[in-house]
């Protein structure tokens, strides 16, 4: 198997990941910037930095296919993705990280799947995370000696903003335990390009509920803080599939996500978008 890594915020190199950086050209355009194609503890991999080395993409700015589609053209098969939160949870404090297994989409906008123009397709989300991707993320934060509850849901707000405290009490009282800006529609691309998705939340803050704000400033102090661990547990998951690789079938279906789930007849198809979509559908449109 192949393991695509995308590094959220505080999170633009891999240490110890060997390789060369490649620039993809997808239907979707370019990714966040060229991805770091190589190997890490003997598995191979493909390393995206979700804004871009130096950060220069705002959440909404990001060309999420081009990201997928990127991967996936890369020949990767699992996604494991970081990035930076605020927590609403008290046992949930600054420098612990949360591995959620549900999505709530507060976003507005963004191009939200790779389907349309001609080819409707509609795929499960029920359960957005890939357990046995999670299983071993888990365990390797375990072995790695990192603070991490697996479990809980994440709310993708649309950014760049932080909430005021009215919308962060209501997010609490809703009942999400952490809140960040980039992983939807990641996860939702992910599953329609049939790969296995998981995703390492850092907190970095308590949000606007509690009484001390959040700031930029304090935000970044942390992530600086992060960055080693969230490394460190890469390193450890990368290890972990090199030794056993994700069982193929998986428990789940993710990597037949797209069965049924196309419902424009197929005399219906325009070959344009037919053509544009084989890099990431290939096995149901060929």
């Amino acid at each position: 198997m192949k393991l695509g890594i995308v590094g959220g915020s505080g999170l633009y190199a891999m240490p110890g990941l060997e390789g060369r950086w490649r620039e993809v050209e997808t239907p979707w355009g370019l990714p966040s910037d060229a991805v770091l194609d190589g190997e890490l503890e003997g598995l191979p991999v493909a390393f995206l930095p979700r804004h871009g080395r130096g950060h220069r993409l705002a959440p909404s700015e990001l060309p999420f296919r081009a990201n997928v589609a990127a991967l996936k053209m890369l020949g990767c098969t699992a996604v494991l993705a970081v990035g930076a939160v605020g927590s609403f949870r008290e046992e949930l404090p600054p420098g612990h990280f949360v591995l959620p297994d549900q999505f709530v989409d507060e976003t507005r906008g963004r191009p939200s799947s790779f389907f349309g123009d001609g080819i409707v397709a509609h795929v499960s989300l029920a359960e957005p995370v890939a357990h046995d991707l999670l299983d071993r993320v888990e365990a390797a934060a375990r072995a790695a000696g990192v603070p991490a509850t697996r479990g809980g849901t994440y709310g993708c707000i649309e950014g760049p903003r932080f909430a005021t405290r009215a919308e962060s009490l209501a997010r609490r009282a809703a009942g999400w335990d952490v809140v960040g800006m980039t992983a939807l529609p990641e996860a939702h691309l992910a599953r329609e390009a049939e790969l296995a998705y998981a995703l390492v939340a850092m907190v970095t803050d308590f949000d606007a509920w509690a009484e001390s704000h959040v700031t930029t400033s304090a935000v970044v102090e942390v992530m600086a803080a992060n960055r080693a661990k969230a490394q460190e547990l890469v390193r450890a998951t990368a290890a972990a599939l090199a030794a056993n690789p994700l069982p193929v079938p998986s428990a789940q279906g993710w990597e037949r996500a797209l069965d049924g789930a196309i419902i424009t007849a197929r005399a219906c198809w325009p070959e344009a978008t037919r053509q544009r979509l084989l890099p990431i559908a290939g096995r149901v449109l060929a």
